[in-house]
């Protein structure tokens, strides 16, 4: 009875070839194995329970998830678009690229370092704009988290996750 393969306990396996204790075949026990998608994990010892649905569905995330949103959509929308004129104008404007502005430098040329440095002030208003409307939100988020559930947030040698 007890020289299943699969059974590290010695237990007599149940009706699907699993262990009776936890109907598993692979021979982990089920305080080790990793919960099923979408499984609730309350309540075990290695996972405490903090419900994400409901920190979703609260007002302050809803509202860092709209500003948020609110930045991002509208500044890559603009970008692309930018991206795609300039694109479309050395495909298809030749000559205007062409025109010289001084020397040997052209407004294609202009206008491709004028990529680099509109990513580069987007990066920069994005970090201002987060630092200033998105961080303060969040940080209270995770204190919240962090007070109602502080051992899901803990290492277990003492340090922070």
């Amino acid at each position: 009875m007890g020289s299943h393969p699969i059974e590290p306990d010695g237990g007599s396996p149940g009706p699907d070839g699993g262990t009776p204790e936890t109907g598993r075949t692979d021979g982990v026990p089920a305080h080790q194995a990793a919960p099923a998608a979408g499984a609730h994990t309350a309540g075990t010892a290695n996972q405490p329970a903090v419900d994400f649905t409901a920190v979703q569905e609260a007002e302050q995330f809803r509202e860092l998830r709209k500003r948020h949103r609110s930045f991002v959509f509208p500044m890559a929308v603009a970008f692309l678009l930018w991206y795609f004129a300039y694109v479309l104008l050395a495909d298809y404007a030749h000559e205007f690229m062409a025109t010289p502005v001084f020397g040997n430098v052209n407004i294609g040329i202009l206008l491709g370092l004028a990529q680099f440095v509109s990513t580069f002030a987007i990066t920069m208003w994005y970090v201002s704009y987060a630092n200033r409307r998105l961080d303060p939100i969040a940080a209270n988020l995770r204190h919240e988290l962090e007070s109602a559930a502080p051992e899901a947030f803990s290492d277990p040698t003492g340090g922070k996750k």
